[in-house]
């Protein structure tokens, strides 16, 4: 039977990320999808994702200045822009958390600049906004849009002309250590594969594989959606004159500039429209819809907009939003990649993260927080 050095399980953004990293080292790669590639059942779909450094963790800013290195060299390798800097705004009404005190202080740890505007500055730079006296605001000129499709099917092609073997319409039923020696035997609906090591990065499939290895990480699953809008004027929401943006309140919302159509797009982070992966409906909520419609009236007052279309994806939340990006701790060849619904803009490193575990055994990136979590409970005794 042919032997893989590396096995990655889940073709979302992630795990393409680690297919196209440990095949472009020179490792023989295999990858499984258990839907075609591109699919829409996941959190990888869509248009456009926030690439952004601020956050209220340096841990998190430390990953995204290394992203975003990663991202050239994708640009580079693909010949393509798949990045487009915009500039971006976090608003913090009163009582937020975490607060922008915590945002602004790991932007200075790791040395980013960044501007604390007022709200008479902020409806001066950019009138489509209506922001109230109490509001901080957070200007990060390295902000911009991620399009999302395009990244994944770049990092695709990319790994399989590294030599990687992806195969789709392919589902992996079963993960176990090999009964002797290293290595990893997979159970697939096309037949059984061997490899050094296995990239688990099946977001909400994922407990599904670990559970007969004897682990249960806590996972939130819900279906999201987000809503395009056709504006009024259009060209006052183009990328040069509207940049992205974030409520950072609660419920949170966040938004785009216009982005390869003249419509902007909407959504409600968090809706906590909980499910499971078979429960998924595809169909929207009237009711965030309305909700989101009635933040915007006067958020961004446009009295003629009107709603154009709404598209659901799912949402695979770990404790705190953590990432994980770890070997078991029982079990070293397996790895487990969850970007707990906010990993698109640190994809390129955090695929190649998940390579370097596979091939060196540690990253060049700091994963001290990143680490199975410490209520993942045990289901069986090995």
């Amino acid at each position: 039977m042919e032997h893989f050095d590396v096995a990655v399980v889940g073709l979302g953004v992630l795990g393409s990320a680690a297919a196209y990293q440990a095949a472009l080292r020179g490792k023989k790669v295999v990858a499984f999808e258990q839907f075609e590639l591109g699919h829409v059942h996941g959190a990888s779909h869509d248009t456009s994702r926030i690439v952004r450094t601020a956050n209220a963790a340096p841990q998190y800013v430390s990953l995204a200045k290394s992203a975003y290195k990663d991202w050239a060299d994708l640009e580079e390798a693909t010949d393509q822009k798949l990045l487009t800097i915009t500039g971006g705004v976090m608003f913090f009404p009163k009582g937020a958390s975490p607060p922008r005190v915590d945002f602004t202080t790991s932007l200075d740890a790791k040395n980013m600049p960044y501007e604390v505007l007022d709200s008479k500055e902020v409806n001066k730079r950019w009138p489509q906004f209506n922001i109230p006296d109490t509001v901080e605001t957070v200007y990060t000129a390295d902000t911009g849009i991620a399009h999302a499709t395009k990244t994944v099917l770049a990092m695709q092609n990319l790994a399989r002309t590294n030599g990687a073997i992806l195969k789709e319409y392919t589902r992996v039923d079963r993960v176990m250590p090999k009964k002797s020696g290293s290595g990893v035997v997979i159970e697939t609906s096309k037949g059984q594969f061997h490899a050094a090591k296995v990239i688990l990065a099946t977001d909400a499939w994922t407990n599904k594989l670990l559970a007969p290895l004897g682990i249960h990480i806590p996972l939130t699953v819900m279906q999201e959606q987000v809503t395009y809008f056709k504006p009024t004027d259009e060209s006052v929401w183009e990328p040069g004159r509207f940049p992205v943006w974030i409520w950072a309140g609660d419920p949170c919302f966040y938004g785009f500039p216009s982005f390869g159509e003249p419509t902007i797009k909407v959504a409600r982070d968090t809706s906590n429209n909980f499910m499971t992966p078979e429960q998924r409906t595809y169909v929207h909520s009237p009711q965030l819809l309305e909700q989101l419609c009635s933040f915007m009236g006067d958020f961004m007052p446009d009295k003629d907009r009107q709603p154009l279309r709404t598209i659901t994806c799912q949402y695979s939340i770990t404790p705190d939003r953590q990432f994980v990006i770890s070997p078991l701790g029982n079990n070293q060849d397996i790895i487990v990649g969850l970007g707990a619904a906010h990993a698109f803009k640190f994809a390129p490193a955090f695929g190649r993260a998940l390579a370097e575990l596979a091939m060196d055994g540690k990253s060049t990136e700091d994963l001290s927080k990143f680490g199975i979590p410490n209520n993942a409970t045990p289901t069986i005794k090995l």
